[in-house]
């Protein structure tokens, strides 16, 4: 599946950070990484909550612009490797300046100039608040969103811990992403069940949502995102490795799929879940019988749904038409 071009929607940058990188980068500062990394340097976690905790820990060690540059290569390198020709990356700046919308320009200038100096992909960012950090602090990454809008910048969202709250309590960010032109979305029914989903496009209006998956659970709702064309950045790999299902073959993808709701397909936070895009598409082609023809019409799915200029997506659409 790796000869496939690929359009991802669906990954953070830290998230996506290599762990001999992050390794690297402590060892650089002096900065003690203990019980972030198992014997065999991999990310250690068991739980979606330790996931988080170790993934926070993980970013102290990247604190300013030039380590976010770094970041940004050794993550699109990654991509590239894939076959991926666009990403759209999930972007903090709670972890880029703390909020504050000066450095957060420095962070987000750094990351855009070291994206461009890789031709073979396309990568825009989506400003991501984060959940368990509450609604106000969200104000503030919606605030740095909204200064930074258009070109580079194209989306606003939310990560972070779902049983935080409710979506509605971060209507105001969004909000205020929507008005300066961001478009939008939210990670939702990964952990919260359908209802969160309904929350998602009710409350948020979002035209996407991260994971969504447990949508399955409400078939009013599988319509209602077929219906409206409400696209789920699915990041089957992650949901296996984290336990939100027990393997793939439980999977919803493919239901959803089957039921109309546009799905695409992403790895979320690849090196913590051992996998990359093309693992993604082997394991669905192994367990769903998804052939070319299915690849290439996901990937299709997600460039027409990308937050990018008209330009970008036609460029993208034609390097994803059948070879003959």
């Amino acid at each position: 599946m790796s000869t496939i071009p690929k359009v991802e929607l669906h990954l953070h940058i830290e998230g996506a950070a290599p762990p001999a990188f992050i390794r690297g980068l402590a060892q650089e500062k002096g900065v003690n990484l203990d019980g972030v990394f198992n014997e065999d340097g991999s990310y250690k976690f068991e739980s979606f909550n330790q996931f988080l905790s170790v993934y926070e820990a993980a970013c102290t060690v990247l604190t300013g612009p030039e380590e976010f540059a770094r970041l940004t290569t050794a993550v699109l390198e990654q991509s590239i490797a894939q076959g991926v020709i666009y990403t759209e990356a999930f972007l903090s700046p709670d972890f880029c300046g703390g909020g504050d919308v000066g450095a957060w320009r420095e962070y987000m200038n750094a990351m855009q100039e070291a994206a461009a100096k890789l031709p073979e992909i396309e990568m825009r960012g989506i400003v991501t608040c984060i959940r368990h950090f509450g609604p106000d602090q969200a104000k503030v990454a919606a605030k740095c969103a909204a200064e930074t809008a258009g070109g580079f910048i194209t989306g606003f969202g939310m990560g972070g811990d779902e049983m935080v709250g409710t979506q509605g309590d971060y209507a105001y960010s969004f909000d205020m992403a929507r008005e300066a032109g961001l478009r939008l979305t939210t990670h939702a029914g990964e952990w919260g069940g359908a209802d969160s989903v309904w929350q998602a496009v009710r409350d948020l209006k979002v035209e996407r949502v991260g994971h969504g998956v447990q949508a399955i659970d409400d078939l009013a709702l599988v319509d209602h995102l077929a219906e409206h064309g409400i696209v789920l950045e699915v990041c089957p790999g992650s949901n296996v490795a984290l336990g939100v299902y027990p393997d793939w073959r439980s999977h919803p993808i493919e239901k959803l799929r089957e039921r109309g709701v546009p799905v695409t397909v992403s790895t979320d936070d690849p090196p913590f879940f051992h996998t990359t895009l093309s693992a993604e598409y082997d394991r669905l082609a192994d367990t769903f019988g998804w052939d070319d023809e299915v690849v290439r019409e996901v990937n299709v799915t997600a460039a027409k749904s990308a937050f990018c200029d008209t330009v970008t997506r036609e460029k993208l659409l034609k390097t994803l038409e059948p070879t003959t």
